[in-house]
């Protein structure tokens, strides 16, 4: 094969892939068999079953038990908007995790106490092993599943106080800023880094994706006077949703 020459399977796989995106094989329709891409590209089985393979794995196609290859339903992606703070008229964890306005937001958690694992340990800036409360959300918008995040307090900051739990007591649901200042801590800073990563079974599994599908990670840490005090991992659906920044220019 000469340099920058593409492999057969994927070169099938492109044009495949540009049909799909045209809209000449529009959602729900059934891709091409194995033997008819063989015969209409002039390509082995081989490399026929290799570019399927390739339409599956980008999340393109699907497979449906008995009936063939089709053609997948894609939404135009939504954002979410992530722009710093904003004080609350309320309640309300979608003030920082809100998709499109009008979002209809719903919400589960549950927390639980566990000790820090390395990672964790390093965010939070506290021994391996240190006491923390980890909080699992499912976030909805409009009853579809958009977005997990698992968030992680230090108990040596919130323990035996009244926002031990995030989502309980007077202030639960109030949201990281408002529950640190009700025990004298001023959140003052926080920093978010995002990537990207195959999602993991149990992460697709609740947010509807394929095996295969990629998911963005926001890693979110909250400070107070440079000491880390909640850590969280947001996990979204990279085909549905994109993350929008609007942030002040000082």
């Amino acid at each position: 094969m000469a340099f920058g020459e593409q492999p057969a399977y994927l070169r099938v796989a492109s044009d495949l892939r540009q049909k799909i995106v045209n809209g000449s094989l529009p959602p729900h329709t059934r891709l091409p068999s194995q033997a008819r891409i063989r015969e209409e590209y002039g390509v082995s089985d081989t490399v026929a079953l290799e570019a399927r393979k390739v339409l599956m794995a980008e999340g393109l196609v699907e497979g449906r038990s008995g009936s063939g290859t089709y053609v997948r339903e894609h939404p135009v992606p939504r954002r979410i908007s992530r722009s710093g703070y904003r004080p609350s008229s309320g309640a309300n964890p979608f003030r920082q995790e809100q998709a499109a306005d009008g979002a209809r937001g719903a919400w589960e958690s549950r927390s639980e106490r566990e000790q820090a694992g390395p990672e964790i340990a390093s965010r939070l800036e506290v021994e391996i092993g240190s006491a923390v409360m980890r909080t699992r959300y499912v976030f909805r918008d409009g009853g579809e599943v958009m977005m997990l995040s698992t968030s992680w307090e230090p108990l040596a900051v919130t323990g035996r106080t009244p926002v031990m739990l995030p989502e309980e007591g007077p202030l639960g649901g109030c949201g990281v800023v408002e529950r640190m200042a009700a025990i004298d801590v001023v959140v003052d800073n926080v920093s978010e880094e995002v990537g990207a990563r195959p999602g993991l079974a149990e992460e697709l599994l609740a947010l509807g994706g394929v095996p295969g599908h990629v998911v963005m990670v926001v890693a979110r840490t909250y400070y107070a006077s440079g000491l880390p005090v909640e850590t969280a991992d947001l996990v979204i659906p990279a085909d549905r949703y994109r993350i929008a920044y609007h942030l002040p220019v000082k």
